[in-house]
């Protein structure tokens, strides 16, 4: 049976016109589900991703819930780093914990490359399963970006500062290059490979990029992130970047061979327009606000709206993703309301 797909998510990061804003929030699958709760009683996340039909649930249940216009993969950005050689394991209530950091050139150098098929068939595997039975709209596949990746190998876990980072970056430009290419290679290898299983669109989450200045990100980060996204663009499928608190970096994001520029809240759409973002534009209403009456999710969400609906390339989303404590009935809500408010508005 072909399940008939909504492409009005596609349509919209390629800067088409379409009826209506489309919806997709980042984390929204997970946290703030009961059904969710219920599985992670019994299974980790690690266990829920290596069980592609558990997985695929889990993936397309906000689709089913909340009537967005795109799934996201659920997965971690960490699933990649055991392929290399990196001992990731997530510990509750801290977040990724790496045990054999990255110090050296001679760590770097250690480091292996990943083999799709062998080392993580179960995260195509669950791909497969959703574009061909499961989803009647378009998968996002994803990855981490070099320098999130990084500050995870080489401060051993999360960090708030970043220094260990930076200082590695800094001192060891030698090392961080090598290491930048490594995970570059790994970036195009592991995305291809999502996009081949069936993914249609693939976001980068730079998450913790922000920590950087645009003069740094602009030598030490942009050449991988050119290549990366250089690469991809044979693929023929949408390009997304996102990261957090990285508004200063709007621009060298619009200068690299992607699609949609993503915002977080601190930077309203408007104001990336008058800078000279061009390209499609995805956010960003602050997360928190989901946690305020509806007057006041409705009201910020109308500006939102009507800023990004200036042009014709403009997804709705959050600026971070769900906190756990939103209601799933306040997203299901928010989606109609994005897409009656947006059709209402193109007429």
């Amino acid at each position: 049976m072909t399940i008939e797909i909504n492409e009005t998510f596609l349509k919209t990061a390629k800067g088409e016109k379409t009826d209506h804003v489309p919806v997709w929030y980042m984390r929204q699958a997970g946290r703030s589900q009961p059904e969710y709760r219920e599985i992670k009683e019994k299974y980790s996340l690690f266990e829920i991703t290596h069980q592609p039909e558990l997985c695929a649930y889990v993936t397309r249940l906000p689709v089913e819930q909340y009537n967005v216009d795109a799934a996201i993969l659920y997965k971690d950005i960490m699933t990649p780093l055991p392929a290399l050689g990196m001992h990731v394991e997530i510990k509750g209530g801290v977040g990724p914990v790496i045990d054999n950091p990255i110090q050296s050139l001679a760590d770097v150098e250690k480091l292996g490359e990943i083999h799709p098929e062998e080392d993580i068939p179960y995260v195509l595997d669950t791909i497969k399963l959703l574009t061909k039975e499961q989803l009647s709209v378009p998968l996002i596949g994803f990855s981490g970006a070099p320098f999130t990746l990084a500050s995870y190998m080489i401060e051993g876990g999360p960090s708030k500062n970043y220094n260990k980072t930076k200082a590695f970056m800094y001192a060891e430009p030698k090392a961080w290059f090598a290491l930048m290419e490594k995970l570059g290679d790994m970036i195009i290898t592991y995305v291809k490979a999502q996009i081949g299983a069936g993914a249609k669109a693939i976001q980068i989450f730079d998450s913790w990029v922000g920590a950087l200045n645009a003069e740094d990100y602009r030598y030490f980060i942009k050449p991988v992130m050119t290549r990366i996204f250089t690469e991809l663009r044979k693929e023929n499928v949408p390009l997304i970047m996102f990261g957090v608190g990285a508004s200063h970096l709007a621009l060298e994001w619009n200068d690299l061979p992607l699609d949609v520029v993503g915002l977080d809240w601190r930077m309203p759409i408007s104001k990336a327009r008058e800078l000279g973002v061009s390209k499609a534009v995805q956010g960003n209403l602050d997360p928190a606000v989901l946690l305020a009456p509806w007057e006041v999710i409705e009201e910020k969400t109308k500006a939102i709206l009507d800023q990004g609906m200036e042009n014709d390339g403009y997804i709705f989303n959050l600026g971070h993703g769900v906190f756990p404590s939103v209601k799933p009935e306040t997203l299901k809500r928010l989606t109609a309301f994005v897409h009656e408010y947006s059709q209402a508005k193109r007429g």
